[in-house]
């Protein structure tokens, strides 16, 4: 079976990082996505800036300490969505110094 080349559209990226590097991972999916949830960052990427994505996360994570997941789909509509709770999103903005 052959392996198509797919272009996805749409990522979802989880991250679980030193605090040394929280600040940074944050500044690097912010480039890219829209935050959604603590470390969580979702949205429409080219395939492209998705390699971009990938690359500049390399550069500032310890991948012997850290945890990254980059979901990618073809688009937003190829998923379902639902979210229990009231809690407030918070934007991370304040984690930006």
């Amino acid at each position: 079976m052959s392996k198509k080349n797919l272009n996805y559209n749409y990522a979802f990226v989880f991250y679980d990082v030193n605090e040394k590097r929280v600040q940074k991972v944050f500044k690097v999916c912010k480039k890219y996505l829209s935050h959604y949830q603590n470390s969580v960052f979702r949205g429409d990427i080219t395939p492209s800036k998705l390699i971009a994505l990938k690359e500049d996360l390399k550069k500032t994570i310890n991948e012997k300490e850290d945890f990254v997941c980059i979901i990618k789909v073809l688009n937003s509509g190829l998923f379902g969505e639902e979210t229990l709770g009231g809690k407030t999103k918070e934007t991370g903005e304040q984690l930006i110094l």
